[in-house]
């Protein structure tokens, strides 16, 4: 039996008789892909409109000297600093080393055994305080024996001085011949150099006893112990007994290149003197300040440099033999200089730029950079009491509007110029 459609319901009659339901149009698989077809399109064409919608509200990025950053719709909080007319240095910056003027290592002039260490660690002495004592009464009693030898010799010569002045009173009266006359003045001659003889014997036996008594040759500080009161020492030996360094003054030598040297001749000749200053490894902070006092007589030619010799105080003792420092020569200072901190300065490929903030906005001036010390950089370009910004680079653009949250104590900027 064929199968038939009920009309009024839409049911399907099958070949047994029985009526089938027909599925639900929303299970059916090709109105579903329709449907996810749909939605998907929808959801494309919000997306889309949105970000053209969010681009519109911004404005369209510029390109200029500030290196082609967007413009920001909202005002730019920055910092800023006031140019001033200032003097800046030239320096000639170098690594030295700190090397003391006079350095004595003492060794033994006199064989014995160690009595006596009088100095400590580290101990800063002054010229000719006793530093160590060595057993003296050896040389006391060869001193002694010779002083004896001296005495005796010296009551000879006497005798042989009076002999002759008898032989010369006889001669006046014709007493003796002259032969005993001459021989006795030779007598006396030789006496005489048998005394001198002796009193060179005893005056080498004070110093060789004076050298048991050590004491510092220079002022300064002593190192640390090398010898122990029992140690026996020779006066032949090479045994360093102590080693005492100069450390006030004291002296930083470091090497500049020859093509400075010229620079540095023509100006130490005109200033007699030049200042030098030490700083740390990090060239943080400046440890003590001096003056150039020569320069070496030659140039190293495997390296193209000279040396040169400063001069410090160290009152404070903080320069410490051979250590290395950075040195700063003042070459010469040029004055009447515009001055901008050097962070403040941009760059765009050759070209140096500031952003000079006035009546609230900030406008992209470029400059031609001189030399830089301390943080500071001398510029053309710039008006001394002109704003120059110190931070927000990477939204700032010319024409940007700027609040200003922190000014630099520079100077205070010039009545009418506030941003």
């Amino acid at each position: 039996m064929p199968e038939s459609f009920d009309e009024s319901d839409g049911r399907q009659m099958k070949a047994d008789g029985r009526l089938s339901t027909p599925r639900p149009i929303y299970r059916n698989p090709w109105f579903l892909w329709t449907v996810l077809l749909i939605v998907a399109v929808v959801g494309l064409y919000l997306i889309m409109h949105s970000r053209g919608s969010g681009t519109s509200a911004k404005k369209p990025a510029t390109s200029g000297s500030g290196g082609g950053r967007g413009q920001f719709s909202g005002p730019v909080t920055a910092t800023v600093a006031t140019a001033y007319k200032g003097d800046i240095g030239v320096y000639q910056d170098a690594i030295g080393t700190v090397t003391p003027v006079y350095t004595a290592s003492i060794t033994a002039q006199a064989s014995g055994v160690i009595t006596t260490v009088h100095y400590k660690e580290g101990q800063f002495v002054k010229k000719g305080d006793a530093l160590i004592e060595i057993a003296p009464q050896p040389y006391e009693a060869q001193l002694m024996q010779a002083e004896g030898v001296l005495e005796r010799d010296t009551n000879l010569l006497a005798q042989a001085q009076m002999d002759l002045e008898r032989y010369r009173t006889a001669w006046a009266r014709n007493g003796i011949n002259k032969q005993l006359l001459d021989d006795q003045e030779k007598i006396v001659l030789q006496d005489q150099g048998t005394v001198k003889n002796d009193q060179g014997t005893v005056n080498y036996d004070k110093v060789e006893l004076a050298y048991c008594h050590i004491v510092a040759p220079i002022s300064g500080r002593v190192g640390l112990r090398l010898v122990d009161p029992g140690n026996v020492v020779q006066a032949t030996g090479s045994t360093v007994l102590v080693v005492i360094t100069e450390v006030q003054p004291i002296t930083v030598i470091f090497t500049i290149a020859e093509d400075s040297l010229g620079q540095v001749q023509a100006r130490l000749k005109q200033m007699h003197t030049l200042p030098v200053e030490a700083w740390d490894r990090a060239q943080m902070k400046q440890i003590a300040k001096g003056k150039l006092i020569t320069i070496d007589n030659q140039i190293d030619t495997t390296t193209g440099t000279v040396k040169l010799r400063a001069q410090f105080d160290n009152k404070d003792n903080s320069l410490f033999p051979n250590q290395f420092v950075n040195t700063r020569l003042l070459v010469k200072t040029i004055n009447g200089v515009t001055l901008v901190p050097s962070g403040s300065i941009q760059h765009n490929g050759q070209v140096s730029f500031v952003y000079v903030v006035a009546n609230g906005a900030a406008s992209v001036r470029n400059v031609t950079t001189g030399v830089t010390d301390g943080g500071m950089t001398a510029v053309e370009g710039v008006n001394p009491g002109e704003w120059v910004a110190t931070s927000s680079f990477e939204k700032l653009q010319n024409g940007s509007k700027v609040l200003v949250a922190k000014q630099a104590p520079a100077t205070s900027p010039p009545a009418g110029n506030n941003p």
